[in-house]
């Protein structure tokens, strides 16, 4: 009996079995194999292509992209666009290589929602601090940022902002050097985060018809 069990169990996996790695917004991401950062959001562009998002201090054309959590498989994409004045940088995937979810670890993108107003709760995910929610105080003093009460530390630059389930921008980076960047397990006292707009990139890509022009999530 034992060996006929241990013979099922090296059974090669079934042909056609789908071993792409799981990316959606919310993954850690390494760029050029040593800089971690968060993918914004994953989906499709007018062009068919498979695309994602990141800031672009984390790199530029160029750039190979992996997945944090499968970094044995070598790199999944590379950066094919960006702006550093609007933080934005364009990943195209290989489709052979990745499966494209909307739902990542249970944070969930289900399109792109308007620049939120005034007083709005605002959720990201990093791959540094995961999961934290927070008010949006207004506009950031700099084009297309939005000040909002969300935490972020390295490795969380490109991290999706989401309001209502729907992708409003992504981390760009703490608002002061004065307070610390997370305390949040009672009250958020830390710093808000300055948030790179999505629609403001989003139209900048369209204007320029780069890579990612007409982008559209996955739908949840």
């Amino acid at each position: 009996m034992v060996a006929v069990l241990v013979s099922f169990l090296a059974m090669p996996a079934p042909a056609g079995a789908d071993d792409r790695v799981p990316m959606g917004g919310g993954a850690g991401i390494v760029i050029n194999g040593d800089t971690m950062c968060t993918l914004t959001t994953i989906g499709t562009d007018a062009a068919g292509d498979m695309i994602g998002f990141t800031s672009a201090h984390c790199g530029g054309p160029g750039a190979q992209v992996a997945a944090e959590a499968a970094q044995n498989r070598g790199p999944l994409g590379v950066m094919v666009a960006g702006n550093d004045v609007l933080d934005y940088a364009v990943i195209k995937f290989d489709p052979a290589k990745v499966a494209p979810v909307a739902n990542y670890n249970g944070f969930v993108i289900s399109g792109i929602g308007p620049d939120p107003a005034f007083g709005q709760i605002a959720c990201k995910q990093g791959r540094t601090t995961g999961n934290s929610c927070g008010v949006t105080w207004g506009p950031g003093q700099d084009p297309g940022t939005i000040v909002m009460q969300v935490c972020g530390q390295p490795g969380d630059s490109g991290a999706p902002v989401t309001v209502n389930n729907l992708l409003v921008g992504m981390i760009h980076g703490a608002f002061s050097d004065n307070l610390p960047t997370c305390i949040i397990k009672y009250i958020p006292l830390h710093t808000p985060a300055v948030v790179m707009s999505i629609n403001a990139d989003l139209a900048d890509i369209n204007a320029k018809h780069r890579p990612g022009a007409g982008f559209v999530p996955l739908p949840a």
